[in-house]
């Protein structure tokens, strides 16, 4: 029950924008909005979604953890939307004039790398995927959320130029997520390497007393 709840809530955004459009509620560049708005909530839920594992390793909150995949795919449906608004009513699915903005133009190959590194994350989202690449292999493959994440920050912050606050807020939360991230990595690795230290010292102290 909780998760349809969570469902209709990620859905809220998408609806709103349909609602706006059919009763005129948009401003007279409705297609700059639809752009702006499935753009900032494929950024949210891509920040929400890697919020999830250090609140769970902060509060002891195990549940939460089995939310994580929902929102990394309604993250994939906004940024799916944001792109499609873009090549379909921007671009009017001009697929060469599409690859020239996305050769020339930087907010834009930013973007669209944060978009591109989010299709494999979708496609390997599911147990099937997880059994097939082993859960070794799909961590290190998952850990691009990341980088799709500071293409968006990127993306954002290029896009607006002067009114940078907003990016600059996700940002920083960016950065913390990313140096939690480094910081628990570190951790992890220090009593892997105080063990392997124990070991060559003892063998070292073994072979020491044999040849005295």
């Amino acid at each position: 029950m909780r998760k349809v709840a969570v469902f209709v809530l990620c859905l809220i955004p998408a609806a709103w924008l349909v609602i706006a459009a059919l009763t005129g509620r948009l401003s007279a560049n409705p297609i700059k909005d639809i752009t702006e708005d499935t753009g900032t909530w494929t950024l949210r839920f891509l920040l929400v979604t890697l919020c999830v594992t250090p609140l769970r390793k902060l509060t002891g909150w195990s549940g939460v953890i089995k939310y994580r995949r929902m929102l990394g795919l309604f993250a994939f449906f906004y940024g799916f939307l944001h792109f499609l608004t873009y090549a379909w009513l921007d671009q009017f699915f001009s697929f060469p004039d599409i690859l020239r903005d996305v050769y020339k133009r930087p907010f834009i190959t930013a973007g669209f790398t944060g978009f591109a590194v989010m299709i494999p994350l979708a496609i390997t989202s599911t147990k099937k995927w997880i059994a097939r690449l082993g859960g070794r292999r799909w961590q290190l493959l998952h850990r691009l959320t990341y980088a799709g994440g500071v293409a968006g920050v990127v993306h954002y912050l290029w896009l607006v130029k002067a009114d940078i606050q907003r990016p600059l807020i996700y940002g920083l939360l960016l950065s913390v997520l990313l140096g939690y991230r480094v910081l628990q990595s570190l951790r992890s690795r220090r009593p892997a390497f105080a063990a392997s230290t124990s070991i060559v010292l003892a063998s070292r102290s073994v072979h020491s007393t044999l040849e005295a």
